[in-house]
């Protein structure tokens, strides 16, 4: 990229005061007025406040990325690729720069033609257009109908089975890929590790069920088998437990092997379509799966879960919500989201989901809100990522924990700040007595 404008030693033949303030100038109507961050460029040029979090555009074609896909997408693509380094704490930086766009209105902000010329003049003196660059290779690339059986295996295959290592070292020793619940509200004053909060979480579905020793429970997308594996050890309950992740399939029969438990849990590698429709089950739970099945499919998702369970029987499904009716424009939780994690994951505010779930058949007893939780969670797994990241880098490439990092910190920001959230919906079959006590289950 050396023989482009703009981007070699000719830069400042260009531009005298170097690459950083032209941009900072051409970008003045997009951003409502003076740059939010400290921007330095590729040709060591500078410009911003001095006191902002530093982004370094280190290459013209970070730049031509957010030309092709403007916003989030180009940015974050620029970001895992290397060719776009954040020189600050990445959660503080990402808060400040979204508190900026808050407080000067910028989601409403339509530059001028003659703006936007002036941007594409700038760009093509910069080497920033042309062909878009490929698609980094940590974005997920999933082709065929959407939620068919194979495009849904290939999408939960591209997020789970990087190694089942590698989960090892960001979750905790129960493998739950799920919020926790943390019962100390001060978790300073009176530590609890992620491991607790987890079987603390797991404890309170199990109860929430109201599983009791030889019932029949069916875990629907058990993941590593944390609940599966709980509900059976600690509630004496006989488990059946549903993924597509061959990785995880074997994870967990690996766990029932050392725990004993072959007698009383079964993981079947199945989609929850083809549940067998004559469940008979006691008690049913889904956790954090019910993003995965697609608007579309939402209603047989609910069927399967009916009629799965006996009538009178309970289900819980924890699953998360996202603000905006529908969901928003980006109901699977962003463009990052959506391109990198969960390319087909939908959210919706949780009422849309608990209409869902009552039109399905099922009668809603309870839901309770979990968000504080998640950032809670995601706090624990950040520290674990950030801990190991000297053996993570010995399983993935360095572009796939760049992915790693936007996700948990973007993350744990969309919880905090009510983004998103999470709700355990708990329900009952209709057609026999229930067992629910009058008081709510803790």
């Amino acid at each position: 990229m050396s023989s482009l404008p703009g981007s070699g030693p000719m830069s400042r033949d260009f531009w005298p005061r170097g690459v950083a303030a032209e941009l900072a100038k051409t970008l003045r109507p997009y951003v409502g007025g003076g740059l939010p961050v400290r921007l330095r460029a590729w040709d060591g040029s500078e410009a911003g406040p001095v006191e902002a979090p530093l982004v370094e555009v280190r290459t013209p074609d970070a730049l031509r990325r957010l030309v092709w896909h403007p916003g989030e997408l180009g940015a974050a693509q620029a970001y895992v690729t290397g060719e776009l380094e954040v020189h600050h704490d990445l959660g503080d930086a990402l808060t400040h720069v979204r508190d900026v766009v808050r407080e000067r209105g910028l989601s409403a902000v339509r530059p001028s033609p003659a703006a936007a010329a002036k941007a594409l003049r700038t760009a093509a003196r910069l080497g920033a257009l042309g062909l878009p660059p490929a698609a980094p290779h940590s974005q997920a690339k999933v082709r065929g109908r959407l939620h068919s059986l194979g495009r849904d295996l290939a999408v939960i295959s591209h997020h789970y089975d990087l190694s089942n290592d590698f989960y090892g070292f960001i979750l905790d020793e129960t493998m739950a890929y799920s919020s926790a619940y943390w019962t100390q509200a001060d978790r300073r004053a009176a530590p609890q590790s992620l491991a607790e909060a987890q079987r603390q979480k797991l404890s309170l579905v199990c109860r929430k069920v109201g599983l009791e020793p030889g019932m029949r429970f069916l875990d629907v997308g058990c993941g590593w088998g944390s609940l599966s594996l709980h509900a059976a050890e600690h509630f004496g309950a006989h488990v059946t437990g549903v993924t597509i992740s061959r990785e995880q399939k074997a994870f967990i029969d690996a766990r029932i092997d050392e725990r004993g438990l072959g007698d009383r849990v079964e993981i079947q590698l199945r989609d929850y379509r083809e549940i067998p429709a004559a469940g008979g089950f006691d008690a049913v739970a889904s956790i954090e799966m019910g993003e995965h099945v697609g608007a579309g499919n939402y209603p047989t998702y609910v069927e399967v879960l009916r009629r799965a369970v006996r009538p009178g029987g309970r289900v819980l499904v924890q699953q998360m919500s996202r603000s905006g009716r529908g969901g928003g424009r980006h109901p699977g939780g962003g463009p990052f989201i959506e391109a990198f994690i969960a390319p087909d994951m939908t959210m919706r505010p949780v009422g849309e989901t608990v209409a869902l779930i009552e039109a399905g058949g099922l009668e809603v007893r309870d839901v309770h809100a979990l968000r504080e939780h998640y950032v809670w969670t995601v706090d624990a797994w950040l520290e674990n990522f950030e801990k190991h990241q000297e053996q993570l880098a010995r399983l993935v490439p360095d572009e796939v924990l760049r992915v790693w990092r936007l996700y948990l910190v973007g993350g744990r920001m969309a919880f905090r700040d009510g983004r998103m959230g999470v709700d355990q919906v708990l329900a009952v079959r209709p057609g026999a007595p229930h067992s629910l006590p009058v008081e709510r289950v803790r």
